[in-house]
């Protein structure tokens, strides 16, 4: 295969710099963008595929929409309980830094149940008039200047602003919270982390959220929040994750902090991502910012779009409990299993002509909050929400913004997202 082989039929805004058969453990090859090609090979010729790690057992990688569905759908079979991304832990950093995310039912339903009262579909509804306040404050901060970086003065705005709201953080500490998540989820970084996970010797902190040292700061921040909230309780989620939980107990404090660093870190970089990506993918595609500013009923429709086309994480790891045949590989007990959403969102058994941007796509059942299981993202409707009201509130000056410098995308074989998007307003 040669450097220039791109997706059969995709346009240009998800062509792939590489071959068929780009490293998905190598952080670097993410940064030129999703290896499309890879994973239509993938899909294509091996859906089930054994992948080979540099430094860790290997993976099976699941890139077929129906078969990521039907795994994740059988936590008994692949459980989230050994880690949901690819490092391997032992049993001490396993239990050291344990989160809802790595628990099955019931455990699970237990940690989730303490704070998904904040986040239902009519919860959020609620907070709808903030939201566009917010979003406003923030695209009329940024617009007047003329040139400006569209996610680290937008997109990363306002799921900050949000996250700490409903935290009941101080307005003061967002941007230290938000830091502290980057340098956790981009651990992969260099510009976010000084503690780059595949880099460097990072044993130091292997007990700590995502072997970073941020980690122990949100801990310290986390006591203290709780201390104050012990005090006084307040109408806030973190009030709500330190109440009882369904069998009368109360989360233990390192239960609380890792529960804290998650809400932290899952928050607000998901919702930035999909943000950023679908601002890009909408800059290059004016036909359907036109469309979106003739016809505005179809701005929920595109945010699905939007969200089915950045899947912003990548993958989860389940492990196999059991020796399980699937299409015809023998996946055995304690494999890891990788199951790639973003390689299913481009499933054209699932979706037709799957690398065409369509803000009028239905039906769009795509994996960008998980599918099918017990782990389907606590956060989708604040996300979903945010996502709407930000376009709603930039589409009558999207059509004037066009991409001023180069485009910078996250290191990392986890989270696939744009960091940088510098923008000018053509009329300025």
């Amino acid at each position: 295969m040669t450097a220039s082989e791109t997706v059969v039929g995709a346009p240009a805004a998800v062509r792939v710099v590489g071959d068929r058969w780009l490293d998905l453990t190598d952080p670097d090859v993410h940064r030129a963008g999703v290896p499309h090609a890879t994973f239509q090979r993938l899909r294509d010729d091996e859906p089930v595929a054994w992948t080979e790690e540099a430094s860790g057992s290997g993976f099976w990688s699941i890139t077929r929409y129906d078969d990521v569905v039907a795994l994740n759908k059988d936590f008994r079979t692949f459980t989230s309980e050994q880690g949901i991304r690819l490092e391997e832990m032992d049993a001490e950093e396993l239990a050291a830094r344990r989160t809802m995310m790595e628990m099955d039912p019931p455990e699970h339903t237990r940690l989730r149940r303490l704070v998904q009262g904040g986040f239902t579909r009519r919860m959020v509804a609620s907070y709808e008039q903030a939201i566009r306040l917010l979003a406003r404050a923030v695209i009329d901060e940024a617009v007047p200047r003329g040139r400006f970086d569209l996610v680290t003065d937008v997109a990363r705005q306002l799921p900050m602003r949000m996250l700490g709201r409903l935290l009941g953080a101080p307005e003061e500490d967002y941007t230290f919270l938000v830091d502290r998540g980057d340098a956790m989820i981009g651990n992969s970084d260099p510009e976010f982390t000084e503690h780059v996970v595949d880099l460097m010797d990072t044993d130091e902190f292997r007990l700590m959220p995502f072997r970073s040292p941020a980690g122990l700061e949100l801990f310290e921040y986390a006591q203290r929040l709780a201390d104050e909230r012990r005090a006084q309780p307040r109408d806030d989620v973190v009030t709500r994750m330190l109440a009882d939980t369904i069998d009368g107990q109360p989360l233990s404090d390192l239960e609380f902090k890792n529960f804290f660093t998650l809400l932290v870190a899952a928050g607000n970089d998901t919702t930035r991502y999909s943000l950023a990506g679908g601002l890009l993918t909408l800059l290059d595609h004016p036909e359907q910012i036109e469309l979106l500013q003739e016809r505005p009923e179809l701005m929920p429709s595109a945010v699905e779009e939007m969200l089915r086309w950045t899947s912003v994480t990548m993958h989860f790891r389940r492990t196999a409990t059991r020796d399980v045949e699937v299409h015809g590989r023998t996946i055995r007990e304690g494999d890891k299993v990788a199951l790639w959403w973003i390689a299913g969102d481009f499933d054209e058994r699932r979706f037709p002509e799957p690398y065409r941007f369509d803000v009028t796509r239905t039906p769009n059942d795509h994996l960008a909050f998980g599918r099918g299981g017990p782990h389907r993202c606590i956060g989708e409707w604040l996300a979903r929400a945010e996502i709407r009201v930000t376009m709603e509130e930039l589409l009558p000056r999207l059509g004037d913004l066009r991409v001023a410098g180069p485009i910078e995308r996250l290191r990392s074989n986890f989270i696939s997202g744009i960091k940088h998007l510098p923008v000018e307003v053509a009329s300025a």
